[in-house]
């Protein structure tokens, strides 16, 4: 079959519409451009307005569509980015965490070794230590306050010793086994120490409470307040405590008696030292005073 002659789109009128708008735009496009170009060539003073005005209303659309572009153009980038933070804040979290574990580790290394260097400077001043243990445990939970140490009579540790710590007085060795040793501390109720006060020398009597806190109660009336921040050390007397020692530190007033905490915490401590118990050096024996001797007289 032959082709047919009539090259006319067909008989939709969608498509005649759309040819005859295709020859609008075109006439119209080229019109504008004889007139653009007669203005650039005769005015070209009125051609740059027109340029001006044309920029000016296609700046808008221009600026929207070049953010559009860069705003899709960085998402690839952004996603990017978003994974490799993530990345690098899960690695820098689990650095901290490490380093945080190192740091608890390094601060409960220092305070040991601040405690190991009193204990051993305390050792070097008093050579009337016994040994230098551990303490095991504490019944911190019950009314009545011990202390275990691991050594014991086999270490030269003997009943009624006193035990200390950097701080100050720990309490003293209530019975010993071959290898341990329980500690009856200055917080217990069964627990009477004999104490000054620094301030002026006062005696009293530190007294266990039970509760982790210790009375100080005054020995004669003479001066019996109690004030604030009084520091009381073992004065030697009973012949059994160092003088010296620190022992507590008044919380609040009293008159016949004070609530004081301990200078010692043996829940906070893990070595403490053992002393031979003190005894008061004897009075000087007084020296006889010689005997007149006798003179002979010519008549004997």
């Amino acid at each position: 079959m032959a082709p047919s002659r009539d090259r006319r789109p067909g008989f939709s009128r969608r498509a005649q519409y759309g040819l005859f708008v295709t020859y609008i735009l075109g006439i119209a496009g080229a019109v504008v451009g004889a007139v653009l170009l007669a203005l650039s060539t005769f005015q070209p003073a009125a051609f740059s307005m027109a340029r001006a005005a044309v920029a000016e209303l296609t700046a808008p659309v221009s600026a929207s569509t070049s953010a559009i572009v860069r705003t899709v153009a960085t998402v690839p980038q952004e996603i990017g980015t978003w994974w490799r933070v993530h990345d690098e804040n899960k690695e820098l979290r689990a650095r901290l965490a490490r380093a945080r574990g190192a740091l608890l580790v390094g601060r409960q290394a220092r305070l040991e070794n601040v405690r190991l260097r009193a204990l051993l400077a305390l050792r070097d001043r008093a050579p009337e230590v016994v040994i230098a243990a551990r303490i095991v445990s504490t019944s911190g939970s019950s009314t009545r306050r011990y202390g275990l140490l691991n050594a014991g009579s086999w270490q030269g540790v003997a009943e009624g010793q006193p035990v200390r710590g950097p701080e100050g007085l720990i309490g003293r060795v209530l019975y010993t086994g071959p290898n341990t040793a329980r500690v009856l501390l200055v917080t217990d109720a069964e627990s009477v120490v004999p104490v000054r006060r620094t301030r002026d020398g006062r005696p009293a009597l530190a007294a266990g409470r039970g509760d982790g806190l210790i009375d100080i109660r005054t020995i004669d009336t003479a001066d019996g307040k109690f004030r604030p921040g009084d520091i009381f050390v073992t004065s030697g007397t009973g012949g059994m405590f160092v003088p010296g020692v620190p022992v507590a530190r008044v919380l609040r007033d009293g008159t016949d008696a004070a609530p004081a905490r301990p200078f010692a915490r043996p829940d906070t401590l893990d070595v403490a030292i053992v002393h031979r118990a003190f005894m008061p050096p004897a009075p000087p024996t007084p020296m006889p005073a010689p005997s007149p001797t006798p003179t002979l007289t010519p008549e004997s």
